[in-house]
């Protein structure tokens, strides 16, 4: 996840600091106030894309696949070369063993990016520590009249304190909240007019807020101090503050010459503390001086500075253009199926009364865990269905089932109310089945065994297809009331229809009760079935490469693990579903298909969980190319 973030900062960021260089370009015959401000909305930019794009809702858009990658989360684990075992909650990993740790690139990148971002973060703390320590212990300037005549023209209503540190020292401001100016022991003996010069260049700094602009471009330059373009707009911003400071100077009154003269012969004596400097705007770098001085002896120089209402205007057309710009997120295959405009999909099939497509798009939705989508896609479709067909119709009903089946799958205590519902409307129609199982089930959970029996047996009197299960489930509620002869006479009977899932359940039934040779011969008889009535998975697609020599394997990066349905816990059901995936060059999964199912939703939930999991793409001759894989979803409980 932090790669992923740091990584699309990474990227969102050159436009940025390309953006500010053509500004600021466009600004050449503007004044260095401008050109400044432009440089503190970049820095401050490319401070805040982590953090946007964290809190903002993404915006997809379709990108190739080598690309796409770039915006993906990622972690660490471990993938086999053929099959891969994975255990779920509550359960026992089985399976192949995974293959031997190895540090991916993006951890070992995102090591050395942090590794330099706290060197330079501590450096900085250091900084600042060292320049209030400076502060606390500096003495009070002889002069400090004279900056407080100065302050009030200048707009600055708070006081800023003037200290004098160690002599021979640069003079230089700091502070967010109360400014000081430490002015060197020694100047004291300097005439006015260069006292006055060099505290009218430092208040500059004070009234624009430049100790707060100089923290944003030394966070920026931390965390991006791999990128040339971020170290290059903070020496552009500091050359602007100095020239804005100067311009400030020279319309207070200053002759240019002189201050020419002041500042040429401060550069000369005078020697910045380097750890006070990372903390403060010293006013005369000597890298910076030959440009400043031909800047300040150039009478046709602009040096207004912008209004209020021209800063209000570049502050907001940054957040218009850097919010969507943090926003934007690389469209992977998971979730191209989920539509980007909800309402607008909504309406559409309101228009239509096309309920079909708006649960098509809600199952898309909840194999890439948007729950909210669906639920909402969801209860549009419920709302078509009556429409169309009527508040009482067996339609209307289904819908209903739909619907309290995703409420129950994100809370196992809910979507009673809309069962009961479907279960009245439905009557003695074989669709009322799976409500009145999915009461039952609800019962049970409450240990209401009666009621819970009532409503398996209802459910086995109206849909004879659904017997088979409805004894299954009788079963299971004389077994929670520790009637095991009735609940092995119904087992069998319900085990007679040759059906695997609940020939497992049965299995699991004898497992328990000490009977495990006749456990095994049951699941063996269950996978046999499977294996014979089986479909054969579809063919390989054209330029789809399976994991052999020449082809290296994926690895697991992020996996979600799949969740226990009501129904698989409730049955005790234990097993493995077996699923056949492709592993995109974007490192995605996609066509996930089920080999070797168990049934009551557990096949639904495996594939839901994989369709989330991230791999390194599979390499052949140093190009990642789409793998098919096969991985083994092992479900336990203990």
């Amino acid at each position: 996840m932090w790669f992923a973030i740091l990584a699309g900062a990474a990227v969102k960021s050159v436009p940025v600091l390309a953006g500010a260089w053509l500004a600021s370009a466009a600004l050449r015959r503007r004044s260095a106030a401008a050109r400044r401000l432009v440089w503190i909305v970049a820095l401050a930019a490319i401070v805040a894309l982590p953090f946007l794009s964290a809190a903002l809702p993404a915006v997809r858009v379709p990108l190739p696949e080598p690309a796409a990658l770039v915006f993906q989360t990622n972690a660490l684990a471990s993938l086999n070369a053929g099959t891969v075992g994975l255990a779920a909650p509550h359960s026992t990993a089985a399976g192949a063993g995974p293959v031997a740790w190895r540090p991916d690139w993006r951890i070992w990148l995102l090591f050395v990016w942090a590794a330099g971002t706290a060197i330079l973060l501590a450096r900085m703390i250091a900084a600042y520590a060292a320049a209030w320590r400076m502060r606390r212990t500096a003495r009070p300037f002889p002069d400090r009249d004279l900056c407080a005549s100065l302050a009030a023209p200048l707009g600055i209503r708070g006081r800023v304190d003037v200290l004098a540190s160690k002599p021979g020292s640069m003079p230089v401001s700091f502070g967010f909240r109360r400014s000081a100016i430490l002015m060197p022991a020694d100047a004291a003996a300097w005439d006015e007019p260069r006292r006055r010069a060099v505290l009218l260049h430092e208040l500059a700094h004070v009234r624009r807020g430049d100790a707060l602009a100089h923290l944003l471009g030394r966070l920026a330059v931390a965390l991006y101090w791999w990128n040339p373009l971020a170290w290059s707009a903070w020496r552009e911003f500091l050359k602007e503050r100095e020239r804005a400071a100067d311009d400030l100077v020279l319309n207070a009154g200053v002759r240019a010459s002189d201050y020419a003269a002041h500042l040429l012969e401060i550069a000369r004596t005078l020697r910045p503390v380097p750890v006070v400097t990372w903390a403060g705007t010293a006013i005369a770098r000597r890298s910076q001086l030959e440009g400043r001085l031909l800047a300040i002896l150039d009478s046709g120089v602009n040096r207004t500075a912008p209004g209020r209402a021209a800063v209000l205007a570049v502050a907001l057309l940054a957040v218009t253009m850097i919010a969507p710009l943090a926003a934007l997120r690389a469209q992977d295959d998971r979730s191209a199926a989920v539509p980007a405009d909800v309402e607008a999909t909504i309406r559409a099939a309101q228009s239509g009364h096309d309920y079909q497509s708006l649960e098509a798009d809600a199952r898309a939705a909840t194999q890439v865990a948007k729950y909210d989508v669906a639920e909402k896609l969801l209860e549009a479709a419920v709302s078509i269905r009556a429409q169309v067909s009527g508040a009482q119709s067996a339609d209307y009903a289904v819908g209903l089932v739909k619907l309290a089946e995703l409420k129950q799958k994100r809370n196992p205590k809910s979507g009673g109310d809309l069962y009961t519902k479907a279960a009245q409307i439905l009557g003695d129609r074989p669709e009322a089945a799976r409500a009145l199982t999915h009461l039952g089930l609800l019962a049970l959970d409450k240990k209401d065994y009666t009621t819970a029996f009532e409503f398996f047996n209802h459910a086995q009197h109206v849909n004879p297809a659904e017997a088979p299960a409805a004894l299954m489930w009788k079963a299971v509620v004389w077994q929670r009331e520790k009637n095991f002869e009735q609940a092995d006479q119904l087992f069998q009977q319900a085990a007679a229809s040759q059906n695997p899932t609940i020939m497992r359940v049965y299995a699991q039934f004898l497992r328990d009760r000490g009977r495990a040779g006749q456990a095994n011969e049951l699941d063996d008889r269950a996978t046999a079935i499977q294996n014979a009535a089986g479909p054969l998975p579809p063919a390989i697609p054209a330029g789809v490469f399976r994991i052999r020599q020449g082809v290296t394997p994926p690895r697991v990066l992020l996996k979600r693990e799949p969740q226990y349905t009501e129904e698989g816990r409730v049955a005790r059901l234990e097993g493995t579903v077996v699923l056949r995936i492709i592993i995109g060059a974007n490192g995605l999964p996609r066509d996930v298909l089920v080999v070797r199912g168990l049934g009551l939703g557990l096949d639904e939930n495996a594939i839901e969980a994989i369709n989330q999991w991230q791999f390194t793409p599979g390499m052949k001759d140093d190009q990642p190319v789409p793998v098919v894989a096969t991985i083994e979803v092992n479900f336990r409980l203990l």
